[in-house]
């Protein structure tokens, strides 16, 4: 007997194209069976089986374990998952989770216990010497910084000296706390004997998803620190090799994204905002074990030529693309332009 994977599917149920060509030559045939969704609909449940189409591609190729949550809004605000894989799973969220310290150090500034402008110590014994961030650069300690900067490293170039600055000022305890009392009960970091200092934990793509969420809805923080936070995320100095990679710089202005990664984890998690600026798209996806390619390579790579990191940056383009034609009516977040200068 001939069969290709359409003809496969002639058979009658899925259960039928497994049992001749095996899991994966069944997953690839309902794939081939598939109609393609064109690159930019119009409506938002279009939008979602878009994202769903590449998404199943793009991590079936990538190979690897994820647990992943992808919503795209409606036009009344109403938020539909487009994909959600183990979604409830804990997992180690390594740098993600920098988004929700931030959110801790901020909901202490909304309360009046902080301020931006107060200054911790950079001394040497709290630089990390990795070759992530800028602090372990600097090479002249102590030094002092504002709160406000120590945020800003630690958004954008990801700094893990900056995840103790603010241990300085949320202490692990604390910060477990102040997440928990907003309902996170997986999004959580690892104290240590110092209590100022701590891993960064664990979470679930849907915690995550839900933080990213309630921070756009307005119902996490204060619209001044909702405001701080996202213009932070949504920098150009902030991570462009993942979801952000092939999209232009206007473009890249409209993506609020936070990526993190160790051994072999390769995650990240943000959120689209609408040409009007509306969050019209949230991400949060979770990758790690055994991906295409060697492992040993794998697990030393955290660029774009790691195979689930090269899946998010193409997932990015048509996720973008996906959504580019809709709206919704959520809430408006003002965008800084980028003003392009050369010095003076």
């Amino acid at each position: 007997m001939t069969l290709n994977r359409r003809s496969v599917f002639g058979l009658g149920t899925v259960a039928a194209a497994t049992a001749v060509l095996g899991s994966n030559g069944a997953a690839q045939a309902q794939e081939d069976a598939e109609v393609e969704i064109e690159r930019s609909p119009a409506t938002a449940d279009r939008s979602r089986k878009r994202v769903a189409q590449i998404y199943r591609r793009q991590a079936r190729k990538a190979k690897g374990s994820w647990s992943s949550l992808i919503t795209v809004a409606d036009l009344d605000g109403t938020t539909k998952a487009a994909v959600d894989e183990d979604a409830d799973k804990v997992v180690e969220a390594y740098s993600v989770n920098k988004i929700a310290v931030a959110v801790a150090v901020l909901d202490k500034v909304d309360r009046g216990l902080i301020k931006l402008d107060q200054t911790v110590t950079v001394s040497s014994a709290i630089v990390i010497q990795d070759t992530d961030g800028i602090f372990a650069l600097d090479g002249a300690y102590p030094s002092e910084v504002t709160v406000g900067h120590a945020l800003a490293n630690l958004l954008t170039v990801s700094d893990n000296t900056a995840v103790r600055l603010c241990g300085l000022v949320v202490p692990a305890l604390e910060l477990n706390e102040i997440l928990r009392s907003k309902g996170f009960v997986h999004t959580q970091v690892v104290p240590v004997a110092n209590p100022n200092r701590f891993f960064l934990g664990t979470t679930t793509a849907r915690e995550t998803h839900t933080l990213l969420q309630k921070l756009v809805d307005g119902q996490l923080l204060s619209a001044a620190s909702t405001a701080y936070l996202l213009n932070i995320l949504r920098a150009t100095a902030s991570f462009t090799d993942g979801v952000r990679l092939n999209l232009t710089t206007n473009e890249r202005l409209r993506v609020a994204t936070k990526a993190g990664w160790f051994e072999d984890g390769r995650n990240e998690a943000g959120i689209m905002f609408s040409a009007d600026n509306r969050a019209i798209l949230i991400y949060s996806m979770f990758a790690s074990g055994t991906f295409a390619g060697d492992k040993a390579v794998n697990d030393e790579d955290f660029s774009t030529t790691h195979p689930a990191v090269a899946a998010r940056a193409e997932l990015g383009r048509s996720m973008f693309d996906a959504v580019i034609k809709i709206t919704t009516a959520k809430p408006k977040h003002s965008a800084k332009v980028y003003r392009f200068v050369n010095g003076g």
